[in-house]
């Protein structure tokens, strides 16, 4: 995958792109990844901070690449260099997946990629992205969006969940996981950056703490029936109390989650054991291997025995 730079960029996210593909973490399960830095020429690119980063190949590389990242910017309106933009339109005009980090979707506009097409960036710079680029779609509050091969994604830490996302996408849950366990973060964090707009009020925060024990029981309860009212009896509330605080502390309502959350697990027992698919579907509290198959479809597009054809590795003791 090809990392690219230009005076600008953000020491931040050139480090995220660095830790989630550089390090070889092959002995623990993850693929191994050959990471590139591209730049117009081989002249270190300063970065803030007395920071420079030293490109190892030519953009002429993004031709080879499979995975395209462009960090954001320490400031928004930075003009990328006329070869950087062409080299991301020939790139997605191969098919190349491009993906852009926090306000690096600025950069994608000024190529034109985004024109007519969903995109996301920083909550603070959403109307400046509508205002000084129209045809862009904006997208208010995610995570991070996709649109024809073009993935961005909002601010700073939502960099992180998107390059987990394109690793889980290349090579499964097991892989995002153990590099987000060498990260000491979240493989998968559910919700949307409405839930960082507003400063929590303690009242708040006191319910969010309620609510972080409830989502950790449901974890380890995923095998068993919950539902809605039972998280809710379990935090104290009401089902409709319950569910207003629930979206406003993590961003999706409670059974999104839940179902999120399942997904999940399928994913990993599908990718480490061979279990039957209605054992996967009891573990992960579907009930049975049609409800399981029906939220495979509508969330990942495809099916549970597809994903484990896709991503199944030597079985492990279940």
């Amino acid at each position: 995958m090809a990392l690219v730079a230009f005076p600008g960029v953000r020491a931040f996210d050139v480090s995220v792109i660095t830790e989630i593909w550089g390090p070889d973490r092959t002995d623990r399960g993850a693929p191994a990844f050959e990471l590139r830095r591209t730049a117009a020429d081989r002249t270190a690119v300063p970065m803030r901070g007395g920071l420079a980063l030293h490109p190892d190949r030519s953009l002429r590389w993004l031709d080879r690449a499979d995975l395209v990242v462009v960090p954001g910017l320490d400031d928004h309106l930075t003009p990328a260099p006329a070869p950087v933009l062409a080299a991301l339109r020939r790139a997605h005009a191969r098919g190349t997946t491009v993906a852009a980090l926090c306000a690096g979707a600025f950069t994608l506009a000024q190529a034109g990629l985004l024109d007519g097409r969903r995109a996301i960036t920083h909550w603070r710079l959403t109307d400046l992205l509508r205002t000084r680029h129209p045809r862009v779609d904006v997208v208010p509050d995610a995570l991070f969006v996709e649109d024809g091969n073009l993935w961005t994604a909002a601010g700073t830490a939502a960099g992180i969940d998107l390059c987990l996302h394109l690793v889980r996408l290349a090579h499964g849950a097991e892989a995002a996981a153990v590099i987000a366990r060498s990260m000491v973060t979240a493989p998968f964090r559910t919700g949307t950056q409405a839930q960082f707009i507003d400063p929590p009020t303690p009242r708040t925060d006191r319910d969010a703490d309620a609510l972080a024990a409830v989502r950790e029981h449901a974890l380890r309860h995923l095998h068993e029936p919950l539902t809605v009212a039972d998280l809710a009896a379990r935090a104290g509330m009401s089902p409709r109390t319950f569910a207003r605080h629930f979206t406003a502390t993590t961003g999706t309502t409670p059974l999104r989650w839940l179902l999120d959350q399942r997904v999940t697990a399928a994913q990993k027992l599908l990718e480490r054991t061979d279990l039957p698919m209605p054992e996967v579907a009891r573990r992960a509290g579907f009930g049975s291997e049609v409800t399981m198959r029906q939220h495979f479809a509508s969330r990942l597009a495809t099916s549970p025995r597809a994903y484990r054809a896709a991503f199944g590795s030597s079985p492990i003791a279940p």
